[in-house]
């Protein structure tokens, strides 16, 4: 029992690209071997159905998960269903310390049986902490659940794909992980949509006088998004997350500098025309919101949901989204957006989770306005 490995040319993709494709490729072009699926001298395994003296080789029975994981629980299992629900895989993704495995032995073994191999294969980097390996005698290492119970899955999922290019080594520094994320997610996207339907809610009752479409006519603040969120798109498809993240990013960017440009505030003071260009200003921040929301919920679905929400969307309308719903356009004249409140506030306590930390800003908040409200000044 041997998978043929010589006719083995598959391209494949991996982490730090050209290196590891150049490793891969050095390997097959040094000459390969078949290689058996089953071991003599390893007692522990699963049995060969013609030969009790024989266990299956660990990495066959290990691999072959990949195409089994996909039958259904409740149908005869079989070779042929697994493979007809959903294989080959269009990404596989591996840790790069076992790439011969993955991007040799197991595109053998499914050639050798006339199934096709995995469209890509992707490995990842490793992840240090402070600038040290992570270790157990070190005692540094990072339980991924206490990082998500003390800031919330966004903010980690968020800095990994931001600060880490994918595929390549990172490093981990909490200092770094705060200020990332209270740069980024509280800062610019969060506060921007606040402070929008604030002056929205301030002059407008809460209320879009004119839909997305109508207001971006002869804009070009409509270009720039369109421009940015093209990037994000390709930039996903090419698995360069951290660059995607850039890009939805420079539309939070872009419309706080729009913001600031316009004033929307002092035009709404002048009243009349103004006022009317002040309301088209609000929508287009919003609809630039809105596309953020759905760039960017691959990386922060929580945090993206918040946003639509606030932009008077339910949770189903949120949950059908698909990247189509990135086109200028989203929002409709009457519609009626949401009390603002912080969508992702800054993180002020490293021993403070998500909610806790949102819960403890909307109080915050509450307190300044009460004490507005009765002539107090607040430092």
């Amino acid at each position: 029992m041997a998978a043929k490995c010589r006719n083995v040319r598959h391209l494949l993709y991996s982490s730090e690209a050209s290196d590891s494709m150049w490793e891969v490729q050095g390997w097959i072009i040094n000459g390969l071997r078949d290689f058996s699926i089953s071991r003599s001298s390893v007692e522990w395994g699963i049995p060969v159905p013609t030969d009790d003296k024989q266990t299956i080789y660990v990495w066959f029975d290990a691999l072959l998960g990949y195409v089994s994981a996909l039958l259904d629980k409740d149908v005869q299992p079989s070779l042929e269903k697994a493979v007809g629900a959903g294989w080959p895989a269009s990404l596989h993704l591996i840790g790069k310390d076992i790439l011969r495995f993955h991007a040799v032995y197991w595109p053998a073994m499914l050639m050798s049986a006339g199934i096709s191999p995995p469209k890509m294969v992707f490995g990842h980097g490793f992840l240090t902490k402070d600038g040290m390996k992570m270790g157990k005698t070190l005692g540094n290492t990072l339980e991924p659940k206490d990082l998500v119970d003390r800031f919330g899955s966004d903010a980690v999922r968020y800095f990994l794909l931001r600060e880490i290019e994918f595929g390549n080594d990172g490093d981990f520094s909490e200092e770094r992980f705060i200020n990332i994320n209270n740069a980024h997610l509280a800062n610019t996207i969060g506060n921007l949509l606040n402070r929008t339907l604030g002056l929205l809610k301030k002059n407008c009752q809460s209320t879009l006088a004119i839909n997305s479409t109508t207001a971006a006519e002869g804009n070009k603040f409509k270009d720039t998004v369109e421009n940015l969120v093209n990037k994000a798109k390709i930039h996903y498809e090419n698995l360069s997350l951290s660059s995607a993240c850039e890009s939805v990013l420079e539309i939070g960017n872009a419309g706080n500098i729009y913001m600031d440009e316009r004033a929307p505030w002092s035009l709404f003071k002048q009243g009349g025309s103004s006022y009317e260009t002040a309301s088209k200003d609000l929508v287009l921040i919003l609809e630039a919101m809105r596309i953020i929301a759905v760039a960017l919920s691959p990386v922060a679905p929580n945090l993206s949901w918040r946003i639509y929400a606030q932009l008077g969307f339910s949770k189903d309308e949120f949950e059908a989204t698909t990247w189509s719903d990135t086109r200028w356009g989203g929002l409709k004249a009457g519609s009626v957006m949401a009390e603002p409140k912080p969508v992702f506030a800054r993180i002020e306590s490293r021993n403070d989770g998500e909610e806790g930390i949102i819960e403890a800003t909307e109080k915050m908040s509450k307190a300044k306005k009460k004490n507005r409200n009765q002539g107090l000044v607040q430092a």
